[in-house]
């Protein structure tokens, strides 16, 4: 169905702009909000532009870029800012990631779920 990476959200600190990929409308809304205060919030803190993006695989990246004259980027703290929000907001992500794999990749939902998952 899709090629290469397909970006679920982005926010712009130079914009001041968040983008959805309406791809993902059928995302339940509660996960849509959070995905774009967590986005919002990054490009306030450090700046630059963060997207959120599925590789071909399936696996949700963070991709950080800046403005070559933006001279306030912090590319250390958007660098711990990410490995925070991949700690902090590990169900979230989680969950997404097999909501893509699932929805958009055509994969078994029952061979997504982690050997803890299923013992619970």
């Amino acid at each position: 169905m899709y090629q290469d990476r397909v970006v679920l959200c982005a926010s712009s600190a130079y914009e001041k702009k968040f983008w959805f990929n309406e791809d993902f409308a059928a995302l339940p809304e509660q996960v849509k909000q959070e995905l774009k205060i967590m986005c919002v919030l990054f490009t306030e803190d450090v700046g630059g532009i963060l997207s959120m993006e599925f590789s071909e695989d399936g696996t949700l990246l963070f991709r950080v870029d800046a403005s070559e004259d933006d001279f306030l980027f912090d590319e250390i703290g958007s660098a711990l800012k990410v490995k925070e929000l991949q700690r902090t907001k590990k169900e979230l992500l989680e969950a997404v990631e097999i909501y893509y794999r699932v929805f958009f990749l055509d994969q078994d939902a029952s061979g997504l779920l982690s050997s803890e998952d299923r013992e619970d």
